[in-house]
């Protein structure tokens, strides 16, 4: 095959006339020029994107709601609203106070996730959470 030949589209060789022809070639690093067809974008119409960010959401309510039953938190806020007679008070103070925290959180995230390796951060909160528990028991024992 020449290097000056038109594409398979243009010029009408089929493609077992250009494979015959490369067999026949002493140079097998030339190959037959493919005619490229533009790639349509789907990243960004993909229902899997979509769904994904259901998925993220879904599961951070989820563990969040879990955690936060019967925990201290929302003891003190039970027993804020009963004191105060005003619930309505004490939500939005709680509210926004958990907004808050939720919002440190998130920053400080995305903050160590683009310096550090996700398996680092994994790793790094398991000897956190270790060593909390270690110094739970240790109290527990000592008083």
């Amino acid at each position: 095959m020449k290097l000056d030949s038109a594409p398979l589209d243009i010029s009408g060789i089929s493609q077992t006339e250009i494979e015959l022809e490369l067999k026949d070639s002493t140079d097998l690093s030339l190959t037959p020029a493919i005619a490229v067809k533009p790639v349509e974008r789907v990243v960004a119409d993909s229902p899997q994107k979509q769904e994904s960010v259901l998925v993220v959401f879904g599961t951070t309510f989820v563990t969040i709601f879990l955690a936060e039953i019967g925990d201290k938190t929302q003891l003190s806020t039970l027993l804020m609203s009963a004191q105060s007679h005003s619930p309505w008070v004490v939500f939005i103070g709680s509210a926004a106070a958990l907004i808050t925290t939720s919002l440190l959180g998130v920053l400080l995230g995305s903050w160590i996730g683009t310096r550090l390796s996700p398996k680092t951060v994994e790793k790094s909160a398991g000897v956190m959470l270790l060593v909390i528990s270690l110094m739970l028991f240790w109290d527990i024992f000592q008083g």
